[in-house]
Parts: structure tokens; C-alpha cells; sequence
């Protein structure tokens, strides 16, 4: 029977370091009170023999793995893409680990993505929790370890990492009644999803507030294919559109050029993520840009405090900010 390889262990290490391994594992653990001559010889040995952690041995001594498990979408969307690949930068800052799984929108999708990463001892969890069914799932059940929500969108909670959806909304109609416009319509994005309601619900309370007169709604399902159709069905009275994501303003920019009509001289239009094709779009789209990487910092903060045992009273939500450029003009007397 061939014999397999052992690679170099930490008593390993402490011979070459001229230590025992009790500093040796004091210094992986960045403990203080290590002389800095002593650190160095033992990091030498460390990268001379190529020694590498048994993490596994590890987690049975402290009950932890380091390990983060993240949730995300069964279809791969830019913004919760871009927010675990945030939260695995957060995470590697803080000396942690990731594991990531996908899970549909129903209870039992998510539930067993939930089983599979606490399965491996995961010390926490960042969901990605943007259709109302993903924390639905959560009710009654305890998968045991902190779970933190991300792309909520909602009021603040104690573990949710969130833009304020709200204030994105109110950047954008600002900024369009600021240039003359009265007559705005809104391509709000499926209602399915927790964001979409609250931009939809916020439109139409900022219009109110603002006594503008309330257009119909439309609604599209985050593709330029549903903007398109949007586009073809705006009200004709328009002036400028709010479009629930930039993918919908695409579309819908693509139906009315389609049609005669000139983004910004005929129809304004404002998307919203500021994804980076809106740089590029014809006319380069003003957009609400949501910023991500904060998203993804502010879960591990969450769950670094909640791995401590602490619990944070609550969360403030993360500012959107707008960003202009030349799909917005005043219209036309």
C-alpha cells in the first residue's frame, strides 16, 4: 500500500524555529507579547517548510471554523452578486473564511441551503434576502447560528445589511422635478421582491407628497426585455420615468428610440443601480447607485459582533447616491 504524504506540522515548524509549539500557535493566533525577533523566525519556518493549518483540528478546539456561509440567489443578479463578493473581501479582511450556496425563492430551497452550510460548521451566515419568501423561510425556524440579511431594503434591523430604498427613490424624483418635470411614470421591478415594493410604495407617496399628478404604474421583471415592453406601453404624456433597475431603463430607451422619440429631449429616464453598462447606454443613463461594497462590510461587521455574542440594537441603513449624466433634461414647453 502506497504511503501517503504527511506534510509539516506545527511541532514541525517549532523545531526549525528553535521554539516550542506552544509559540508557534501563539503566533498563528496573534497573540501579544511575542518578541518580534521570535515572530519572524517562526514565520520563516513557517513559509521555508510550507506548512498550512489544519483548520478542522483547530475548530475542535475552539468550536469555531472562521467560516462565513453565504446564501445567494438561484438566478445571479449584479447587485447580489456584487455584495457577496463583498462580503468574502470583509470577511477575508477579518481573517475569515467563506462557503457559498444557492437557494430558490421557497421555504424549502432555502431551508436546505441553510441545513448544507450549517452543516459544516459554519460559524454564521449572509443571506441574500431580497424576495419577501427568502425571510419568510426563516419563520419558526433556528438553523442555530446568526444569520444576517442583506439587500433588505427595509426599516433598519439588528442583522440586516440594507440600502435605503426609500431615499434612493426621493434622490431621483428630486432630481427630475428640479429640472421642470411633473408628469413622472414609474417601471417598478416584480413585486415579489422586498427592494421593488418599497420603491414602488415610496414613488407613489413622493408624488403625493409633492401634489404631482400619479401615472400608472408599470411593471417589468428586471430584464431590458420588460423595460422594452414598458416602453412601448408609457403613457404619452410623460415626461421623464423612473425604471426600477438599469437593465429595465436600457430596454426601455431602446423601445422609445424604436418609436421616434428622444432620450432626454422627448422622455427623461432615471435607472438605478448604476450598473457599469449605464456609463455606456445611449444616452449614458443617470442612475441611483447603490453601493454594495458597503453592503457587504456592514454584514460582516454583523456578524463579526454576533459570532462575540453581541447584538447590535439595530442597523442604519446604507445612503444611495445619484449619479448624473445626460438621460435627463427639462422637457419640452
Amino acid at each position: 500500500m502506497a504511503r501517503t504524504h504527511r506534510g509539516p506540522s506545527m511541532h514541525d515548524v517549532a523545531a526549525r524555529a528553535g521554539v516550542s509549539h506552544q509559540t508557534v500557535s501563539r503566533v498563528l493566533n496573534d497573540f501579544e507579547g511575542i518578541r518580534p525577533a521570535t515572530r519572524e523566525r517562526v514565520l520563516e519556518a513557517i513559509d521555508e517548510l510550507g506548512y498550512r493549518r489544519n483548520l478542522a483540528a483547530r475548530a475542535l478546539v475552539t468550536g469555531r471554523t472562521q467560516t462565513i456561509g453565504m446564501i445567494g440567489p438561484g438566478n445571479p443578479d449584479i447587485g447580489p452578486l456584487s455584495t457577496l463578493h463583498a462580503v468574502e473581501r470583509a470577511a477575508r479582511g477579518a481573517g475569515l473564511h467563506t462557503m457559498m450556496t444557492s437557494a430558490g425563492a421557497d421555504s424549502d430551497s432555502v431551508r436546505e441551503a441553510l441545513d448544507f452550510l450549517v452543516g459544516r460548521g459554519v460559524d454564521a451566515i449572509a443571506l441574500v434576502a431580497q424576495q419577501v419568501s427568502v425571510r419568510e423561510a426563516l419563520d419558526g425556524y433556528d438553523p442555530g447560528v446568526p444569520v444576517v440579511h442583506l439587500l433588505t431594503g427595509g426599516e433598519p434591523e439588528g442583522q440586516a445589511a440594507s440600502i435605503d430604498q426609500r431615499a434612493g427613490v426621493r434622490l431621483a424624483i428630486e432630481h427630475l422635478v428640479a429640472h421642470g418635470h411633473s408628469r413622472i411614470q414609474h417601471v417598478a421591478g416584480p413585486q415579489t421582491y422586498a427592494e421593488a415594493q418599497l420603491r414602488r410604495d415610496e414613488f407613489a407617496a413622493e408624488l403625493d407628497r409633492r401634489g404631482l399628478p400619479a401615472l400608472e404604474i408599470l411593471e417589468g421583471d428586471w430584464s431590458t426585455d420588460s423595460g422594452f415592453a414598458a416602453g412601448l406601453a408609457l403613457d404619452r404624456t410623460a415626461t421623464a420615468v423612473l425604471c426600477g433597475n438599469d437593465e429595465m431603463a436600457v430596454g426601455l430607451i431602446h423601445a422609445l428610440t424604436s418609436a421616434g422619440r428622444s432620450v432626454p429631449d422627448d422622455v427623461s429616464v432615471v435607472g438605478y443601480d448604476n450598473i457599469a453598462a449605464a456609463r455606456h447606454s445611449l444616452p449614458p443613463l443617470t442612475s441611483v447607485s447603490q453601493d454594495f461594497e458597503a453592503v457587504g462590510k456592514r454584514a460582516v461587521e454583523l456578524i463579526v459582533a454576533a459570532i462575540a455574542g453581541v447584538t447590535p440594537s439595530h442597523s442604519e441603513l446604507i445612503a444611495p447616491t445619484l449619479v448624473e449624466r445626460s438621460s435627463v433634461a427639462a422637457p419640452h414647453a
